[in-house]
């Protein structure tokens, strides 16, 4: 969906100085995303569309909200763990979720990496005795089958175990081909994190998609990040993590937002956060309930959040 279009379906989009926030990052919208959203306040136009409080300092940004720079050994690649290499397909992404950690700083230079960048992610990846491979972005899935496959087998067998970082069954359900399910099922084991963050983006073609892949073996788990006015209520987390848990989709974490120059307008307090989270804990069974996180911006790496009863 093009700026115009964009603009005409949702006026309010007219007070936004598009230009200025998609040079700061970038606004893609796919049709089968946004779907029959229409009002300012569904949570997937206010995860995709751009907004002028983008552009807005806050005392609270934090350049480089997780710590990947100082854990990025060469371009593309980030490690924060011995046993773990995360290394970065690409830039591009079917959605560009306005929260995202990564919007601005990402290891690398340009788009995708080079020839030569590419052969020195999988050489390290191979030589760094990690036990598994995360493949991110961007998004994984926004490069071709042969690009995906040829990461994976360029890591084996070395790494084990690979896992396939994306938001592309939610985002661009139609990308989870035939061909692409049985390529990660014939290169098992590979996992499938996907990230939702609302019922809403449930529909039936996300739901066909993910099906896809869980019918064909690969296991799939789901990583959701806190948002104001997106999710930041118990009950909106509960009917999340049920809709997940039926369609055989293990809800792994909620991540406490990080501080990304940008994104202050999605940010909730931890304080708030911890009383969401017990909430949470006593509406859901343990199948059902998901890690709460921070991912701290020393690049120490995610840690789970101590929360009591009463939050």
């Amino acid at each position: 969906m093009g700026r115009a279009e964009a603009s005409g379906r949702f006026p309010w989009l007219a007070a936004v100085d598009w230009e200025a926030v998609s040079s700061v990052f970038p606004v893609r919208l796919p049709r089968g995303y946004v779907g029959d959203a229409h009002t300012p306040g569904d949570p997937r136009l206010l995860t995709a569309l751009p907004a002028n409080a983008e552009l807005e300092a806050d005392v609270g940004d934090i350049p480089d909200p997780v710590g990947e720079q100082a854990r990025s050994p060469l371009p593309w690649v980030v490690r924060k763990h011995e046993d773990r290499v995360l290394l970065l397909l690409t830039k591009r992404c079917h959605v560009y979720c306005r929260f995202c950690f990564r919007r601005d700083h990402q290891p690398g230079e340009g788009e995708d990496p080079s020839d030569v960048e590419w052969g020195a992610m999988l050489d390290y990846a191979r030589a760094s005795g990690a036990k598994e491979v995360i493949l991110s972005g961007g998004d994984p899935l926004a490069v071709t089958d042969a690009r995906l496959f040829a990461a994976i087998d360029g890591v084996r067998p070395e790494v084990p175990v690979i896992r396939v970082h994306t938001r592309a069954p939610i985002t661009f359900p139609s990308r989870i081909t035939a061909k692409l399910v049985e390529g990660l099922r014939a290169r098992a084991p590979v996992w499938v994190f996907v990230h939702v963050n609302h019922p809403a983006e449930l529909t039936a073609e996300v739901d066909a998609a993910l099906a896809r892949l869980v019918d064909a073996g690969v296991p799939v788990v789901n990583q959701s990040v806190l948002l104001r006015s997106v999710n930041d209520d118990a009950a909106t987390l509960a009917a999340l993590s049920h809709a997940l848990v039926e369609r055989r989709v293990f809800p792994y974490y909620l991540h406490h937002p990080d501080a990304v120059p940008g994104n202050a307008a999605f940010r909730v307090p931890l304080a708030e956060g911890r009383r969401i989270y017990a909430s949470l804990r006593r509406m859901v069974s343990g199948l059902a309930l998901p890690t709460y996180v921070m991912d701290p911006p020393d690049g120490s790496g995610k840690f789970a959040i101590p929360v009591d009863a009463s939050g």
